[in-house]
C-alpha cells in the first residue's frame, strides 16, 4: 500500500504518477489518513525545515493554524522542539490548535497577533514565519519576526499586492522567501519523498504526528467538500473516498 504526491487529478479512482513521488503507507496509519499526507506534509517540510531552517528551541508562527497545512506546521514544529504559535478566526479553532501542541492561540479577529506575540515573546518576535494570507500580513509579519527572521510565503489569500516598509526587513536582517511545489522538478519531489519518509514517517509511526481529518466523503460529493472549505468552517483536511 502506498500513498502519493499527485500533480494535480486526484479526484479519480486512478491516477498516474512518477514512481519517485510514491511513497510506502507508514506504520500503523490506514488509506484514508494516508491520503491526506503528501501535500500537507511535503508542503510544511520544504517550507518550514528546508527554506525556513526551523531550529530546536526557536519559536514559530503559521497563520490559518487550523488549515491541513496548519495543523501539519503545528505538530512538525513541536516534533522539531520548537515553540509554536498560530493565528485563527474561531475559539472551536482556537481549541482545536491547543489539543495540536500550538503554544499560543491568537483569535486574529479578536486581538493584533503583532501586539501578541511581543507580549509572549519579551518582544523577541518569531524566527519563522509560515504566511499563506499576504496583503497586509507581510508588513506585520516583519514587526512580529525576530531579527534574522525568516518568512516563507506559501499563498496570498487576502492578495498578492500591498504596500510594505521595508525598514524592518533591513533593521531585523529578514530573509522572505517563498516557494510553489506543484511546478517543482520530478527530481526535486522524489528527493522531498525520500527525506519525508526518512524524517517524518517515524514520527507518524510513533503519533508525534498525525494527520488531522475532520471529515471524509464519497467521491462524488467533492463539491460539498469545497464548499464546507469555502465556507472556513473545516478543521484539517478533508478526505474523498473512492467507493469500492
Amino acid at each position: 500500500k502506498v500513498t502519493a504526491l499527485t500533480a494535480g487529478a486526484g479526484y479519480a479512482e486512478q491516477v498516474a504518477v512518477d514512481e519517485g513521488s510514491v511513497m510506502p503507507l507508514p506504520e500503523g496509519i490506514g488509506l484514508a489518513e494516508a491520503a491526506a499526507l503528501p501535500e500537507t506534509t511535503l508542503t510544511v517540510w520544504h517550507n518550514v525545515m528546508q527554506r525556513g531552517g526551523l531550529q530546536s528551541g526557536e519559536r514559530f508562527l503559521v497563520h490559518g493554524g487550523s488549515s491541513g497545512i496548519g495543523a501539519t506546521a503545528i505538530q512538525l514544529a513541536k516534533a522539531r522542539g520548537a515553540w509554536v504559535a498560530c493565528t485563527v478566526g474561531t475559539a472551536e479553532k482556537a481549541s482545536f490548535c491547543s489539543k495540536l501542541g500550538a503554544d499560543l492561540v491568537i483569535n486574529y479577529r479578536e486581538d493584533d497577533f503583532v501586539a501578541c506575540l511581543r507580549e509572549a515573546t519579551k518582544k523577541q518576535g518569531v524566527d519563522v514565519i509560515l504566511d499563506m494570507v499576504g496583503g497586509d500580513y507581510v508588513g506585520r509579519n516583519y514587526r512580529a519576526a525576530a531579527p534574522d527572521g525568516r518568512i516563507v510565503q506559501i499563498a496570498f489569500l487576502e492578495g498578492s499586492k500591498t504596500e510594505v516598509d521595508f525598514v524592518q526587513l533591513m533593521i531585523k536582517r529578514l530573509t522572505h522567501t517563498g516557494s510553489t511545489l506543484r511546478a517543482r522538478s520530478l527530481g526535486f519531489k522524489a528527493a522531498l519523498c525520500r527525506e519525508v519518509e526518512r524524517e517524518v514517517w517515524p514520527l507518524v509511526t510513533s503519533k508525534a504526528y498525525r494527520p488531522s481529518l475532520d471529515r471524509i466523503l464519497p467521491l462524488a460529493e467533492a463539491a460539498e467538500a469545497h464548499r464546507l472549505l469555502a465556507k472556513g468552517s473545516i478543521c484539517g483536511k478533508i478526505v474523498l473516498k473512492v467507493e469500492e
